[in-house]
């Protein structure tokens, strides 16, 4: 098998290098369990730590989920962290 290197790591390295879409808010919806800074559940950031994987998955799950918090009148993303400093 031959190795490509990317930067000082493998290229199936580099492929589990996605960012993660947490932006430090961690407050989750009682009801629907998504987190109302990035949209992911406790077993989404789980997985995103453990299962490279599956993390194309859960990012684009993400805009849906905080569109439907949006929609029940939460705010979401940069604003749940404004609101949660208060």
């Amino acid at each position: 098998m031959t190795r490509v290197w990317i930067g000082g790591k493998t290229a199936t390295d580099h492929l589990g290098a996605m960012s993660s879409p947490c932006i430090d808010v961690c407050h989750h919806d009682d009801e629907t369990g998504f987190c109302l800074g990035c949209g992911m559940t406790r077993k989404d950031c789980k997985h995103w730590k453990r299962e490279k994987e599956q993390r194309p998955a859960i990012r684009a799950a993400l805009p849906g989920r905080l569109s439907l918090l949006a929609a029940a009148g939460n705010p979401v993303g940069e604003a749940a962290r404004k609101k949660k400093r208060r």
